[in-house]
């Protein structure tokens, strides 16, 4: 089974070259003779290799392209309205330092050379079928270029209108397909390997670091949140013991202000009991002295009474009529006795 797979695959390609040869850009008009005996000058050493060949006869047709004056020299203008009008840019500024550098001539030698010296010219079979998915964006082709065997040194053939090489070989029926591939292919021969394609080690390298990145500062937020909450609970704690304090303070000012307000009321109550138990003592004593000088005259008058009652007494039977005549110095209040003083008595 893997000799039958090796056979098929020697005959794919030597259809491929075959095909390659048999149809070139309509106006070339120098046979393979003279093509072979140009590419054996420029380049010696693969001179008789049949694909760099085929690559070579692209390169030239590319050059071909850009070389409107027919003066086997590309200048700056040519290339510029070669890159607006054939590809589409709007600023060719960057491609043009790309291109030419500091020649300001470009040769199908100087073309070659070039290309030999892009990193595209050493691809191999993966990264082309990757420059095909990412950057062309036809991945419906990928198993008929890797089937093709087709690696960088192929390149040229796809950035140039080859009827034979885009439908019989590569089986594109879609126009559109092919002027696409065609357009990334040329892109990529004259100014290398697109940003997709030519910083894969650097995209993979960041892309680690970021992910690295990304972890660590999962890890560094899981860590500071577990902190912040740990810190949250704390603090809501001495909030919750700072909250019981206030409110035990706000308690004992409320008691200190309710007691305070208490002594004022018992030192008014106070006041008034003391002006009260004044006024009750005042009263008390004028009540006292009432009840004295009562007394006293109730006493006079007791005296005055028993003093008569004794008159009476004394007074002689059979008319006798005893006049109650104090002596001239005799002092009522002084409550002296009937027996003290001789009464007058008068017989009737």
């Amino acid at each position: 089974m893997d000799v039958r797979s090796g056979v098929a695959l020697w005959v794919l390609c030597g259809l491929l070259l075959q095909q390659g040869r048999g149809e070139r850009p309509p106006g070339s008009h120098l046979d393979d003779s003279a093509i072979a005996a140009e590419f054996c000058r420029i380049d010696k050493p693969l001179c008789h290799d049949e694909d760099e060949q085929l690559s070579f006869e692209a390169v030239r047709n590319i050059h071909k392209q850009m070389d409107d004056d027919a003066n086997g020299n590309v200048d700056v203008e040519e290339s510029d309205e070669f890159l607006r009008e054939d590809l589409n840019y709007h600023d060719p500024t960057v491609k043009h330092s790309t291109f030419h550098g500091e020649d300001k001539l470009i040769s199908v030698e100087d073309l070659w050379k070039a290309w030999k010296t892009s990193e595209v010219y050493n691809w191999t079979v993966d990264e082309v079928v990757q420059w095909l998915i990412t950057y062309v964006e036809l991945p419906q082709y990928e198993e008929t270029f890797r089937k093709l065997q087709l690696s960088g040194h192929a390149m040229p053939r796809l950035a140039v209108n080859n009827a034979t090489m885009m439908g019989t070989v590569l089986k594109m029926t879609d126009r559109s397909h092919r002027q696409k591939l065609q357009l990334k292919a040329l892109d990529t021969v004259l100014f290398g390997p697109p940003l997709l394609t030519r910083h894969n080690h650097l995209k993979d390298f960041m892309l680690v670091v970021s992910i690295v990145i990304g972890v660590g500062g999962c890890w560094f937020a899981y860590i500071q949140n577990r902190y912040s909450k740990e810190h949250m609970k704390k603090m809501m704690k001495d909030l919750e013991g700072l909250h019981r304090a206030e409110q035990s303070l706000h308690d004992l000012q409320e008691r200190l202000q309710k007691a305070q307000e208490e002594h004022r009321s018992v030192e008014v109550e106070k006041v008034h009991l003391e002006k009260k138990l004044q006024d009750e003592i005042s009263i008390a004593k004028q009540e006292a002295h009432r009840l004295r000088e009562l007394r006293e005259g109730t006493e006079n008058e007791l005296s005055r009474q028993k003093y008569a009652e004794q008159e009476l007494e004394q007074r002689p039977p059979g008319g006798m009529h005893c006049q109650d005549h104090p002596p001239p110095d005799h002092d009522p209040s002084q409550g002296s006795s009937p027996r003290d003083h001789s009464l007058p008595c008068e017989v009737f």
